[in-house]
């Protein structure tokens, strides 16, 4: 089996690749892997944050590795908080906190379009890749459900009725950005076999 090291300390995020991948690969945490350090995001996008994490990891293990970075981008404010959504509201990335400050920054507004966007940077033979997805959805004004992590609570992505934080991990895959991103990391880790 291929080993892949993803270079998160975010078991929320590891759960849902891991119920991507399934058995077609072996995908390793920083963690599992005795890597105990905290990756810089000082980029102003997430093409080049996820880049930072997944040379971090490469350059230090020499091994094939991904990263990812998401962010949530509102259209009403201009696309933050974008890549900046896991600190939004402060360094301690507080979910409850993010999700107040965006609520508060939104208001009344009538225009609630939003989009979820994940890359990911793969590591493989000392090459990089990346792949993008995106889903795009709605912010509504009070949060809804118990599951999932970020602002998942308030994020109702298009075709649903259902906040991803009320989705089972399967549920939320049939729309989700990461999957996105992660069925074409799949489709192309299959053309290298």
């Amino acid at each position: 089996m291929n080993t892949l090291i993803f270079a998160t300390n975010n078991q929320h995020k590891v759960d849902e690749v891991r119920q991507v991948l399934g058995s077609m690969f072996d995908i390793i945490t920083l963690k599992e892997a005795g890597i105990d350090i905290d990756i810089p995001e000082p980029h102003e996008t997430l093409e080049a944050n996820a880049t930072e994490k997944s040379t971090t990891i490469f350059n230090l293990t020499q091994q094939n590795c991904f990263s990812e970075d998401t962010g949530l981008e509102v259209d009403c404010l201009d696309g933050e908080p974008g890549v900046k959504s896991a600190r939004y509201a402060g360094d301690d990335r507080s979910f409850k906190a993010n999700i107040e400050k965006l609520l508060r920054a939104m208001g009344n507004t009538e225009s609630r379009k939003a989009r979820f966007r994940t890359i990911i940077s793969l590591m493989m033979d000392k090459k990089e890749y990346q792949f993008e997805g995106i889903c795009e959805g709605t912010i509504i004004s009070e949060e809804r459900g118990k599951e999932g992590f970020g602002y998942d609570p308030v994020f109702i992505p298009e075709g649903a009725h259902l906040t991803f934080a009320e989705m089972s991990i399967k549920e939320k895959g049939e729309f989700s950005h990461r999957k996105k991103a992660m069925d074409k990391l799949i489709s192309f880790l299959q053309s290298k076999k």
